[in-house]
């Protein structure tokens, strides 16, 4: 089995195992308590099962990085959404919807075409000491720049969520293959700057993402699925070697498929937005007026409102996110 084929199978077990664990998650969101305490969940069968989960995919992605390059590996993460498809779907007890299977078709054909154009051997190159920092400092720049206060704050996190996770992975790729080579020392000062870097970006994405959703999941889902691949690959194309197979007259069916897969997405994440909406809605609904106060029965349905009417959260006018 060459590399090529051992970076897509296990990039494949990844996307399962950080698609169950969000499933997981979800379900034990949705039978918990908003006001139940950190401690408590701690104690729950349920939601260590989902922390390995989370484990068991970032332990098998960063696995992925060692034989595939970044062109191939990153892109392929959009498969965690195809997956939770018929996961939650089935989780929740109900059909998957016409949309959701547009959106997966049209993201699987879209990763056919970018797995068709990526470069298949194993990588070998790493970043040096000073491009690691030209990296990590440009990516800083860039997330005060989408930090900053102003419109749409939602998908401009997100957005910086996208990049932040995807130099995450670039530079977990060099960690990797240098430890795994032998082409440096393990405590040398790139080693143990990168780590540094990459251990300040997974846990910036982390933070960022949090704050885009607070306003909603479907449009910043969207973003920052398709922001991490994006980074990721425009380091390893101008830093690393990566070169798309076929050269320059690749470009046409990888855009193409980066087009269908992007329509994918957000087919997918507009298609979640919806079932939240609803689920939550029906929570409400479901609840005996008497037994809550009136203030939070007011402010609970102007958050469904919010989910359900504002255009770049909900339902989102045909022609753009």
């Amino acid at each position: 089995m060459n590399a090529t084929l051992i970076a897509v199978a296990l990039s494949l077990v990844s996307a399962a195992a950080y698609a169950s664990a969000a499933v997981a998650q979800a379900r034990l969101a949705g039978r918990t308590d908003p006001g139940t305490g950190v401690l408590r969940m701690l104690g729950r069968g349920a939601w260590w099962s989902a922390v390995g989960l989370n484990a068991g995919g970032a332990l098998l992605h960063v696995a992925a990085l060692k034989y595939g390059p970044l062109t191939l590996v990153q892109p392929l993460g959009a498969l965690t959404l195809v997956a939770a498809v018929p996961l939650g779907a089935r989780a929740a007890g109900r059909r998957v919807t016409g949309t959701e299977w547009r959106g997966t078709i049209l993201t699987l054909l879209g990763l056919g075409a970018l797995l068709l154009t990526a470069g298949g051997s194993a990588p070998h190159e790493t970043l040096s000491l000073v491009e690691a920092l030209a990296v990590g400092a440009a990516t800083m720049a860039v997330v005060a720049g989408l930090s900053r206060p102003g419109a749409r704050p939602g998908l401009r996190h997100a957005a910086a969520s996208g990049i932040t996770s995807g130099v995450a992975s670039a530079l977990t790729q060099t960690l990797t293959v240098a430890v795994t080579d032998h082409t440096g020392s393990l405590f040398s000062w790139r080693l143990v700057t990168v780590a540094l870097l990459v251990s300040a970006f997974a846990m910036g994405g982390l933070l960022l993402s949090q704050t885009a959703y607070q306003g909603g999941l479907g449009a910043p889902l969207a973003v920052v699925t398709l922001a991490n691949p994006v980074a990721a690959a425009t380091i390893g194309l101008a830093l690393l070697g990566e070169r798309l197979q076929g050269g320059t007259i690749a470009l046409v069916p990888a855009l193409l498929g980066s087009a269908a897969a992007v329509r994918g997405v957000i087919l997918l994440s507009r298609a979640q937005e919806g079932t939240t909406a609803s689920a939550y809605r029906a929570r409400i609904e479901s609840e005996p007026a008497q037994s809550v106060p009136s203030r939070v029965v007011i402010g609970s349905a102007r958050t469904t409102d919010q989910l359900t009417l504002r255009p770049e959260l909900g339902r989102t006018p045909v022609g753009g996110p």
